[in-house]
């Protein structure tokens, strides 16, 4: 059978944070609750960083390790968000032609909550394994900001959203799909999904949030038990602790991931507490290092955690990855791969965790400031020009790497410019 899978992948976490205790201080916050969600770090998109600036700043380094021949041989263009920019105008459109892609190619976009950057994978996946086109590629971006705003009342609408604000982040994951899976090569047919209608989280209105965060804890760990037990149907033999060498989650925040597992290991292998902390630790940590730095990037979580997963592993043997997509309304999917100790070499040439130290880190001043501010731009917004300078630190940040950033809106048409 046609190998496939990821060949490269690369995480673009924003060019500013704010650090989640500093936040949980000023917000007033219960710590040791704050400190159960695993976070960190939240990465803050600036008003002229939207879905489209993060898609090409994380697709760009890949796209730029390509020859003139593999770069034209991408054929499909997925972009997975739910930060849409337009009701009608695929932003995978403004991506296409900001990475200078071949004209010959399939674009659109997605939307399916944080289950979308999965949905965009898997119908790449099977696009190459269709082989209607040999030796074509697929890139798929999944990107997503949080300008965090609320909406405002309903029964639904409890305290537990103010743990929200902590865990929302911005980002972007690009992956490249082909028959030359370096990095990441699935296991064909080894899946299971599980799906049904429930309001845990949604988006009613274009730029703000609402939804239930105890129904949503239900639904995610509902979905990763009965996904996992669909995945076994399909796959002979299959041990929740010894058939995966490490678990990767789709990750809202780290506590979720940890209470996640910790059912997992308590109903599929009758374990005590000591080993599900040690294996929590050894298996599924290293996919949370960069989600603790960056936070939930709806889509494109489940493949920041899988980078990290693959950059912060141990892969001097080939190991297989057990991994579990999540999204909210809801649909889920288990499934897996081989990674190898070349493929972590290659992945590593993106240097991830550079770019997160990179970053520069805002004052509680700042961020309040650009809480103000952000709705500068939001969806719909007609004409604006964006103020590059409003926080100068930004700026030299980013000295010395080039950065798409939104620089006007003019008649609904977004204008980008290198920096």
């Amino acid at each position: 059978m046609l190998s496939v899978g990821i060949e490269a992948i690369n995480v673009f976490g924003g060019t500013t944070y704010l650090d989640v205790m500093n936040l949980a201080k000023y917000r007033n916050l219960d710590i040791p609750r704050l400190e159960n969600l695993l976070m960190k770090e939240k990465t803050v998109a600036l008003p002229y960083e939207d879905p489209v600036t993060f898609g090409v700043n994380a697709a760009k380094p890949i796209i730029d390790s390509l020859t003139e021949e593999e770069k034209n041989s991408i054929e499909l263009l997925i972009t997975c968000t739910e930060s849409g920019i337009d009701f009608g105008k695929s932003m995978s459109t403004y991506i296409h032609e900001y990475l200078g892609l071949n004209r010959n190619c399939r674009m659109f976009e997605l939307k399916g909550a944080c289950y979308s950057g999965t949905a965009g994978f898997q119908m790449a996946v099977n696009f190459i394994l269709s082989q209607v086109s040999p030796g074509a590629k697929a890139l798929v971006i999944a990107s997503d900001i949080s300008r965090f705003m609320v909406a405002p009342g309903g029964e639904a609408l409890t305290e537990d959203w103010s743990f929200a604000e902590p865990s929302s982040g911005a980002g972007a994951a690009a992956i490249l799909v082909s028959d030359n899976p370096h990095v990441f090569q699935v296991d064909v047919g080894a899946n299971g999904y599980y799906g049904y209608e429930v309001m845990d989280t949604c988006r009613p209105i274009p730029d703000s949030e609402a939804g239930d965060a105890d129904i949503s804890l239900l639904s995610y760990l509902d979905c990763c038990e009965q996904a996992l037990l669909e995945y076994k149907k399909r796959v002979a033999e299959v041990d929740y602790k010894s058939t995966f060498q490490y678990l990767v989650f789709h990750t809202p925040f780290g506590g979720m991931v940890k209470g996640a597992h910790r059912t997992m290991m308590r109903k599929m292998m009758k374990a005590k507490q000591s080993e599900i902390n040690i294996d929590f630790d050894e298996r599924v940590m290293p996919g949370l290092t960069y989600c603790q730095r960056v936070g939930n990037i709806m889509g494109g979580t489940i493949f920041m955690a899988l980078a990290s997963t693959i950059d912060n592993g141990q892969f001097g043997s080939n190991k297989r990855l057990g991994c579990f997509s999540y999204g909210s309304g809801c649909c889920s999917e288990f499934y897996s791969g081989i990674v190898t100790k070349k493929g972590q070499e290659l992945q590593r040439r993106f240097k991830i965790k550079e770019q997160l130290d990179n970053r520069y880190e805002l004052t509680i001043d700042e961020y309040e400031s650009l809480l103000k501010g952000s709705s500068a731009v939001k969806f719909g917004t007609r004409n604006t020009k964006l103020d590059l300078n409003m926080i100068p630190g930004v700026v030299k940040a980013s000295q010395g790497k080039e950065r798409l950033f939104l620089s006007e809106i003019k008649e609904y048409h977004r204008k980008y410019r290198w920096v």
